[in-house]
């Protein structure tokens, strides 16, 4: 699943709804006993993203820009890559514009998405690539890949389910391998909409993101902050040492 335009670059310290720390236990990592009204609203709309994009996929990718705003970021992780790479594309969507990216450059890429609808889309228009329903945070595939790509969509997980995350992507990556994804600018919480629906994003802190990356044995190749020249995102490119 990867968010829309309007909200991928979304500057999380000036969200609609104000930032909220998480706590360290509980579902997405917030603290049952202590959760406020707002907070446990919130906790429920992470565990609904994957229904909202079931509800809505189809919708989604029709609304979505082909336009490869991200096309400098992409040039920079394949840069990093063998020919011919094994790419792992976590909340791939519909594979239009990035899926389509990885094909036409010779890259062999497994797409994994929580919506059927969008893995159907993604069959129908690049049958040869290897497409899969799955919740990227049980994700346990018995091989490895040269990339792992988490664009606009590993915000949309709680705060201590990114932190799982990292485990996964060290495990999925074969030795040298490229990881990049984007986040918020900071920590907290922001909430945009997908069909009328409250759709969910977090992010942790920047330093907690690198300290993140370094215990998982990735080196940061490249950070950047509301990158204007890509529709606003936060973005990180590391590569595995």
């Amino acid at each position: 699943m990867r968010a829309g335009f309007a909200v991928a670059g979304i500057r999380l310290p000036r969200a609609r709804h104000p930032a909220h720390p998480v706590g360290a236990a509980g579902v997405c990592g917030v603290k049952i006993g202590t959760m406020t009204n707002t907070e446990h609203r919130m906790t429920s709309d992470a565990d609904n993203i994957i229904g909202l994009y079931q509800r809505h996929g189809r919708a989604w990718a029709e609304a979505r820009s082909n336009r490869l705003l991200e096309a400098a970021w992409l040039d920079r992780f394949r840069a990093l890559l063998p020919a011919q790479a094994s790419i792992l594309d976590l909340g791939c969507g519909s594979g239009e514009p990035i899926g389509r990216y990885f094909s036409e450059h010779g890259c062999h890429l497994t797409g994994i998405d929580s919506s059927p609808p969008l893995i159907e889309l993604c069959q129908q228009s690049f049958p040869s690539e290897d497409w899969r329903i799955a919740d990227m945070r049980a994700l346990s595939i018995e091989r490895t890949f040269n990339g792992i790509l988490a664009w606009d969509s590993f915000f949309h997980l709680c705060p201590e389910d990114q932190r799982r995350m990292f485990a996964i992507f060290r495990k999925q990556s074969a030795p040298r391998a490229a990881l990049m994804f984007t986040s918020g600018s900071s920590h907290g919480i922001a909430m945009g909409t997908l069909g009328g629906e409250p759709l969910y994003h977090a992010s942790l802190d920047p330093d907690e993101y690198r300290a993140l990356l370094e215990a998982h044995g990735f080196d940061v190749v490249a950070h950047v902050v509301e990158d204007p020249t890509c529709g606003g995102r936060t973005v990180w490119l590391s590569q595995l040492r």
